[in-house]
């Protein structure tokens, strides 16, 4: 069996309401093994039989728009590379008063991050990013992280199929979950 960290996009936010039970049960009842759920924010941890993150990705996107009827994308990862992700984050924490989020936006292609990047040369006053290996990592004072230029990038539809975004400590959970 092979242990992969998946992350749904735009469920919980906005419209899309899926219960992190019946998630569970959906992929449980297509085969997945050892399926667990974190937070309701569409992370998943789960084995599969297969080696092949491509193939894990389609059938799992398959499963959830027959099981939940929506669009559905997500982002698969291993537990070693998701340790990588993590401590590569650049952003250190700073004692200046301000309060920060540290996210990492996960993509599914290898021009995502280029093209937020593109579209941002400049980010807004506070806000850092640094492209990483297939992700962004993004640094934003709370209470700004949907008013900012990335922030404004990141929310448009081209966006929608290829990224999705989470909290660093979130990511720490799932690798806790995961065991590594």
């Amino acid at each position: 069996m092979h242990t992969y960290a998946v992350f749904l996009r735009g469920i919980n936010v906005g419209g899309v309401r899926i219960a992190m039970k019946d998630l569970a049960e959906a992929l449980s009842g297509a085969g997945y093994a050892h399926v667990s759920t974190l937070l309701a924010s569409g992370n998943v941890v789960l084995d599969a039989a297969t080696g092949d993150p491509t193939a894990v990705k389609a059938d799992v996107e398959a499963v959830l728009r027959a099981r939940f009827g929506y669009e559905a994308w997500v982002i698969i990862t291993t537990p070693g590379r998701l340790a990588s992700i993590v401590s590569s984050y650049p952003f250190p924490a700073v004692a200046d008063g301000v309060q920060r989020h540290d996210y990492v936006l996960l993509a599914a292609t290898a021009d995502a991050v280029a093209g937020v990047l593109a579209a941002c040369p400049e980010p807004s006053p506070g806000e850092l990013v640094a492209a990483g290996d297939g992700v962004l990592y993004w640094q934003v004072p709370r209470g700004s992280s949907l008013e900012t230029r990335v922030a404004r990038e990141i929310g448009r539809a081209r966006h929608k199929a290829v990224l999705t975004t989470r909290n660093l400590n979130t990511l720490r959970k799932v690798l806790v979950r995961l065991g590594a």
